[in-house]
């Protein structure tokens, strides 16, 4: 099957671009949600996806997270269960954007594109997506963690994360929880991403475990959050009779660079250590001039 990497804009009618210069404003967020971010690491409540959007997005998940799927060697990594709990589940895989054509335009969707670029205050580059399912009753953890701590071999921290949730995520079904003002803690040990809620402890300072108060961040279905580098954030247990399945999309600001001569996702070409992210596996999405020029 194809490798939708080679396609650098939509290849289906599921995102509407705007038409108008004036039409990408009302993606954008306000001064109050732009300052939360920067304040908290975080903001979330963002419309991203419209119910017909979501349906299609899930039906798409369903056949992809079998592991016969014909595109299944395209993704960068596929774990029908990284869970360190062998009574739990957590499906966890990257490369979505390279195998079905909702996963592929959704980085294109100007309702997620406006937002990312207020908030790295620049063009928006493509880094990486994700997708995290936990099933009803048994669906594991994501254990405390910095993203930043696993993208080191790029640089400087110019980064951004957006969750997206494909069902309602509540409380009782895992929902992703932030721990506010920690995007101004220094880069932390990593202390695994599937295993143990509590492990990051060892690596926190008293000062951090004093402060370390999670804030639950319930979202229907088809909105996001969107949350800083070092923001440290996890999710717990899904003992619920409801899935809680989520896709992710990780961007930088144009200009973030390779620290690294070792390939930055595995199966992509290396790019040499110096050189900005660039070509086929890592396309510019969108440049916030396209918010005064018509597209």
């Amino acid at each position: 099957m194809a490798d939708l990497s080679l396609f650098h804009g939509p290849v289906g009618a599921l995102f509407a671009r705007p038409g108008a210069p004036g039409d990408w404003a009302r993606y954008r967020l306000s001064d109050v949600q732009v300052s939360f971010f920067h304040e908290h690491g975080y903001v979330a409540g963002i419309r991203v996806l419209s119910d017909e959007q979501v349906e299609t997005l899930r039906a798409e998940l369903t056949r992809l997270s079998d592991p016969a799927h014909p595109g299944n060697s395209l993704f960068y990594e596929f774990n029908s269960n990284e869970s360190a709990d062998p009574s739990t589940v957590l499906f966890h895989a990257l490369g979505a954007w390279r195998v079905s054509s909702g996963f592929h335009d959704l980085l294109w969707n100007p309702a997620f594109l406006v937002p990312a670029a207020q908030l790295l205050g620049g063009a928006v580059r493509f880094w990486h997506d994700q997708l995290f399912c936990k099933p009803p009753r048994h669906g594991g953890v994501v254990a405390w963690h910095q993203d930043y701590s696993y993208w080191t071999r790029t640089q400087p921290i110019a980064h951004l994360t957006c969750w997206i949730a494909l069902d309602d995520a509540t409380k009782e079904n895992g929902c992703l929880q932030y721990v506010p003002g920690s995007h101004r803690w220094s880069l932390l040990p990593k202390s695994g991403l599937a295993g143990d809620m509590d492990a990051i402890n060892a690596v926190l300072t008293e000062d951090q475990r004093v402060r370390f108060t999670p804030v639950p961040i319930e979202l229907p279905r088809g909105w996001a959050s969107f949350h800083h580098p070092l923001m440290v954030h996890g999710s717990p247990v899904n003992l619920s009779e409801r899935p809680r399945r989520g896709a992710v999309l990780n961007v930088v600001r144009d200009g973030v660079w390779s620290a690294s001569d070792e390939p930055l996702l595995q199966g992509v070409p290396p790019i040499p250590a110096g050189a900005p992210l660039g070509g086929r596996f890592f396309p510019l999405l969108f440049d916030p001039a396209a918010m005064s020029e018509d597209a």
